[in-house]
């Protein structure tokens, strides 16, 4: 892609086009290729920019990738997965965005072939008038047949001026395979905080407790450095 994308095209339709402008061109996408057999584990901190990868795993092959949208303005990652027999493919994202930042994370996720399983596990957290999106596809190829992938995107609203989007999309073309998704996007429970209030938690405590719970699920199993990062981002928005 040459021209500047328009909110015409589905996946920069919540972009922050006037930040983008100004990384345009974007570079090409990383390509890793995961060899037959191996394992790839990886941590993506983005403050700033967008970062996109391609990524092949190839036969019964495993690959994890957490990533953390957390910056001061325009964060993007974009994450292209293609899965051949037999591999697995786990996607743990959060974004944490204030202000009047914009987070987006866009995960595509292939399988071409049987019996690979994929996860996409994403939480948002957005506050002030910033915007946290996020867009998962798996796509399942005619002949993919045992293939499960599942998709689980939530995100947090903190104030009401700030926007959550989320879209889960399923393409099957085969017939014996496990696929589902779950969206949601909500608000802190106000009986949990009365709950840890009258526990003697003061409000704002008891509002990084949940939200610290709230991302967990997302985070899981990542390095130390990516949880401290989200700590810090997480308190900046409080």
């Amino acid at each position: 892609m040459t021209a500047l994308p328009t909110r015409k095209a589905e996946a920069w339709r919540y972009a922050d086009l006037a930040a983008l402008e100004q990384l345009w061109p974007l570079a090409e996408p990383e390509a890793i290729t995961v060899s037959a057999g191996g394992d790839y584990t990886r941590a993506i901190l983005n403050t700033g920019g967008v970062i996109r990868i391609t990524l092949t795993i190839e036969a019964k092959a495993s690959a994890t990738i957490h990533v953390l949208n957390a910056s001061a303005t325009y964060a993007r990652v974009e994450i292209e997965a293609t899965l051949h027999e037999g591999a697995d493919f786990t996607l743990g994202g959060v974004q944490i965005a204030g202000g009047t930042q914009t987070a987006e994370i866009v995960a595509t996720v292939r399988h071409i072939a049987p019996d690979a399983t994929s996860r996409q596990i994403l939480r948002s957290i957005a506050g002030g008038t910033a915007t946290a999106s996020v867009l998962g596809k798996v796509y399942v190829a005619k002949g993919a047949d045992g293939t499960d992938g599942q998709q689980s995107m939530r995100a947090m609203l903190l104030d009401r001026t700030a926007t959550a989007n989320a879209r889960p999309e399923l393409e099957i073309h085969a017939d014996d395979v496990q696929c589902a998704h779950g969206c949601a996007i909500g608000e802190l429970d106000a009986n949990g905080l009365f709950y840890l209030a009258a526990r003697g938690i003061e409000p704002s405590r008891a509002k990084a407790l949940m939200l610290q719970a709230f991302i967990a699920e997302g985070l899981d199993g990542a390095e130390d450095n990516l949880l401290a990062h989200a700590q810090a981002a997480l308190e900046a928005v409080l």
